[in-house]
């Protein structure tokens, strides 16, 4: 194991949260066999909540809700209560996807046809800004949006979302940040969220693995988004853009959702622990037979 490497990202996440398990080697090594005890590996037909199925496709594997909520704890995340799962890619790349289900109401997506990328990004950024202070206080450091790695852009006809923005420390050095490239599948009463964790050196080749899982993602019938009943159906209180701004901004301090730049050290612990393995995806190939 590349100790050096865990040790840093260890002392990183732990400071950054200010609190440290008792062990946190040896959770995070038996989040990771619990994952590999679990997994299921593509082609494979993954229900997500009960409201869609993911058709996993070949070359990667499915890490189910318990213990990708276990796992994301060990690496110093709080992921909440909507997690779905992981997915991570059989072959040796350096990225990763967390699949999660929002309960959010039917998400009107008519604001789209307004939308201003340039605005939404200086709003993102005084966002961003303006919670440094919160972020000040609880002892995180402060943060600011470079810039879109991949502008909003939104499908009518699949109810698909894409977009992804550079965020950093404030005035940092890290000349490879980390990069959440978010994806979305509108539903009836709520979307479905497969968030892409890689770097800004790695994205461009992510992305067609991100957009394939995304095309992979189908609401069941009667949970469809055109399946909207204005008459009977809970409506979310934000529009599509939220997803964009207020909502993503607000996860940034807090780590509810993988929040950028800190996410980097929950990758780096990956990489450490992995490396007993060969990397990421020798560790998860190497799970038995009777697993499956």
């Amino acid at each position: 194991m590349n100790r050096i490497l865990f040790a840093v990202a260890l002392l990183l996440a732990s400071a950054a949260f200010g609190q440290a398990a008792a062990n946190p080697e040896a959770e995070v090594k038996a989040a990771f066999d619990a994952a590999r005890a679990t997994m299921t590996p593509g082609p494979a037909d993954i229900k997500v909540a009960n409201q869609a199925v993911l058709h996993l496709p070949a070359g990667f594997v499915f890490i189910p809700t318990n213990e990708s909520v276990r796992l994301l704890k060990a690496l110093g995340n709080r992921p909440g209560m909507d997690v779905a799962g992981m997915i991570f890619p059989q072959e040796q790349q350096p990225g990763f996807v967390v699949v999660r289900y929002i309960a959010s109401g039917y998400i009107k997506d008519d604001d789209a046809k307004d939308w201003n990328a340039d605005e939404m990004l200086a709003s993102f950024k005084e966002g961003t800004e303006a919670s440094n202070e919160e972020r000040r206080q609880r002892g995180f450091p402060e943060m600011e949006v470079v810039g879109w790695v991949e502008r909003p852009a939104y499908d009518a006809q699949t109810h698909h979302l894409v977009w992804s923005a550079e965020a950093r420390a404030k005035g940092g050095q890290d000349n490879d940040p980390t990069v959440n490239y978010n994806t979305y599948v509108l539903g009836r009463e709520g979307y479905v969220s497969l968030n892409l964790i890689t770097n800004a050196s790695t994205v461009e080749a992510d992305k067609p693995s991100a957009h394939e899982l995304l095309a992979a993602v189908n609401f069941n019938e009667g949970k469809r988004y055109t399946d909207f009943n204005g008459s009977t159906d809970k409506v979310a209180a934000y529009g599509l853009a939220a997803l964009v701004g207020g909502i993503a901004a607000k996860k940034l301090g807090l780590l509810a959702g993988l929040g950028l730049f800190l996410a980097k050290f929950a990758k780096l612990i990956v990489v450490g622990v992995a490396a007993a393995g060969g990397a990421v995806a020798k560790f998860f190939k190497g799970r038995n037979a009777s697993n499956a």
